[in-house]
C-alpha cells in the first residue's frame, strides 16, 4: 500500500471516499465483460459479417480486440496507481485539465444513460416474445425497478449480480463455440450440407467478397462493440486490493474477449454464408436452429435478456460513479458524493436513473429530434475515453520521469510502453476518420462538437462565476 500511494501525488492523495471496497477479482472481470457482451454480438454481427465478409470481420473484430488491449493495458497501470471510482475524470483533471475532465465525464455519463433507455426498451420487447398480449413498458417498468434496487442496496450486491448475468452469456457464447466446431468438422451434422462445411464460406465466393473498404468501415462499428471494457477503471476504487484485481481483470478480459468475439465470428462465418447473415435474426438462433437444436429460439430469447439487463445494471453503477465523482470534486453539488451506510452513493443512483428515464421518454416522444442528438452525442464517448486514457498514460510516465521516480517500483506496469498508448491513439484518430468519410456516421459529429464547446463553456463559465461569487463575500467580510 505505501508503494502505490508513493505515486499518487499532491491532490490524489489516498482518502475517505465513503464507497467500500467490497467487490472480488472474479466481479471485476465479470463487469468488464458484462459491459460489452451484448446485444451487439448475439444479434449484430452478422450484419458485420454481411458487409465485411467472413475474413473481412475477423480482420475488423481483431484491429478492434488489438485497440482494447492497448487502451486496458494503459487503464490497468493508471487504475493501480491511482485506483478511484470515476477514474477517468481525475486521471483527465490531473494530467490534462478540469475542463477536459468535466467534459469527459459528461459525455461518458451521457453515453451510458442513452445505453440505458435502449436496454430497458429492448428487455420490454424480448419478454413479449413469453407475454405476447401484455404491452411491453409494464416489463420495462418492473426490470427497472429491479436493476435500480441491485444498483441501490450495496456494491457487492451489484457485483454479485453481474457476475451471475455474464456467467450465464459466457456460457452461452462458449456453447455455441463448441457446437459451432462440432458442426464445422462434421462430427454433428447441419441442415444444408451434405457434408463437412470446413471453411469453404471463407474463400468459396473470394477472400473480401465486398472489397477491403467494408473492413474499414464496420470496424467503427466493432469499436464502439467493445466499448464497456473500461469499466475497471470505475470500479477499481470499489475493488479489494486493486493491486492484484486490476492487472488480473485486465489480462483475462481482453482474453477472453477476443476469444468470444472472434471464435463466434468465426464460427457463425463458417457455418452461414455472409450474403445470408443480416440482423433480421440472431445468427445464434440460425446456427442453434440448422443443428437441429429444440427451444432455439426461447433459449438465445433468454440469453439476451440476460445480455440486456447486464448490460443495463453496469451501465447504472458506471453513470452513478461518474456522478458521485463530479459531486466529490464539486464540479457537480457536493450532495451527489453523499453514501449510504452500504457506501452506495444512492443521490447519483437516482439522478443517473432519472437521466435514463428521460432519454427513454424522449425515445417515445422525441425519437426523430431529441433522442437523435443524444445517440449522435453518446456515440463517440467511448473514444473519447480511449483517447484521454492514452494520454493521461503518456502524461503520467512523464510526471514520474520529471520527478525522478522509477517505474519499477509501480504496483503495476504496462508493457509494450510507450508503444502501447501510442497505438491506441493511433487507432483513436482512425476511427474518428472514419466517421468523417463515413456518410452514415457523419451527423454524428455535428452534434458531438457543440456539445464538447457547451461543456467547456459551462464549466469554465460557473467557475469564473464561483470566484467572481467568492470575492464579493470575501469583500463584504
Amino acid at each position: 500500500m505505501q508503494t502505490r500511494r508513493a505515486w499518487m501525488g499532491s491532490g490524489m492523495a489516498a482518502e475517505h471516499t465513503g464507497l467500500e471496497r467490497n467487490m472480488e477479482s472474479r466481479h471485476l472481470t465479470m463487469i468488464s465483460l458484462g459491459g460489452v457482451i451484448g446485444t451487439g454480438l448475439f444479434v449484430s454481427s452478422g450484419y458485420t459479417i454481411h458487409q465485411a465478409g467472413p475474413l473481412g470481420a475477423i480482420l475488423a473484430y481483431a484491429i478492434g480486440s488489438l485497440l482494447v488491449y492497448c487502451v486496458m493495458l494503459s487503464l490497468g497501470e493508471l487504475s493501480v496507481a491511482m485506483p478511484y471510482a470515476g477514474s477517468f475524470h481525475l486521471y483527465t483533471k490531473r494530467f490534462i485539465g478540469p475542463g477536459s475532465a468535466f467534459t469527459v465525464a459528461i459525455l461518458y455519463w451521457l453515453n451510458w444513460a442513452v445505453a440505458l433507455a435502449s436496454e430497458f426498451t429492448a428487455a420490454g420487447l424480448l419478454m413479449q416474445r413469453w407475454f405476447p398480449h401484455s404491452p411491453a413498458w409494464v416489463w420495462s417498468a418492473i426490470l427497472i425497478g429491479a436493476v435500480f434496487i441491485m444498483n441501490i442496496l450495496s456494491v457487492r450486491l451489484y457485483g454479485e449480480a453481474e457476475f451471475w448475468f455474464s456467467s450465464i452469456k459466457v456460457f452461452a457464447i462458449v456453447a455455441f463455440i463448441v457446437v459451432g466446431i462440432l458442426a464445422i468438422t462434421g462430427i454433428i451434422p447441419i441442415a444444408g450440407y451434405e457434408h463437412a462445411p470446413l471453411l469453404t464460406n471463407f474463400y468459396n465466393e473470394g477472400l473480401f467478397p465486398n472489397g477491403i473498404i467494408p473492413i474499414f468501415s464496420t470496424m467503427l462499428t466493432v469499436v464502439f462493440a467493445f466499448s464497456g471494457t473500461e469499466v475497471v477503471g470505475v470500479a477499481a476504487g470499489e475493488t479489494k486490493d486493486p493491486e492484484v484485481a486490476v492487472p488480473k481483470a485486465v489480462r483475462t478480459t481482453v482474453l477472453r474477449l477476443t476469444i468470444f468475439f472472434i471464435g463466434s465470428i468465426g464460427v457463425m462465418a463458417a457455418l452461414i454464408p455472409w450474403h445470408q447473415s443480416g440482423v433480421d435474426e440472431s445468427p445464434f438462433v440460425l446456427v442453434f436452429q440448422s443443428i437441429g437444436m429444440p427451444f432455439a429460439g426461447d433459449i438465445m430469447n433468454f440469453v439476451v435478456l440476460t445480455a440486456v439487463l447486464s448490460a443495463a445494471n453496469s451501465g447504472l453503477y458506471v453513470c452513478s460513479r461518474m456522478v458521485w465523482a463530479l459531486g466529490k470534486e464539486r464540479m457537480l453539488p457536493a450532495a451527489l458524493a453523499k453514501t449510504n451506510f452500504h457506501g452506495v452513493p444512492v443521490y447519483a443512483v437516482m439522478v443517473s436513473m432519472a437521466g435514463s428515464l428521460l432519454a427513454l421518454l424522449s425515445s417515445v416522444v422525441a425519437a426523430s429530434t431529441v433522442y437523435l442528438a443524444l445517440v449522435a452525442v453518446s456515440g463517440l464517448a467511448t473514444l473519447v475515453v480511449w483517447l484521454s486514457v492514452s494520454a493521461c498514460h503518456i502524461l503520467f510516465r512523464s510526471e514520474l520521469k520529471r520527478g525522478g521516480k522509477p517505474v519499477e517500483k509501480l504496483g503495476y506496469r504496462a508493457p509494450g510502453y510507450p508503444l502501447v498508448p501510442i497505438a491506441s491513439i493511433v487507432l483513436c484518430i482512425l476511427a474518428l476518420v472514419l466517421v468523417v468519410l463515413d456518410p452514415a456516421q457523419r451527423s454524428t459529429l455535428y452534434y458531438m462538437i457543440p456539445f464538447v464547446g457547451l461543456c467547456y463553456a459551462f464549466y469554465y463559465g460557473r467557475e469564473a462565476w464561483r470566484k467572481k461569487h467568492s470575492t464579493e463575500i470575501d469583500a463584504a467580510q
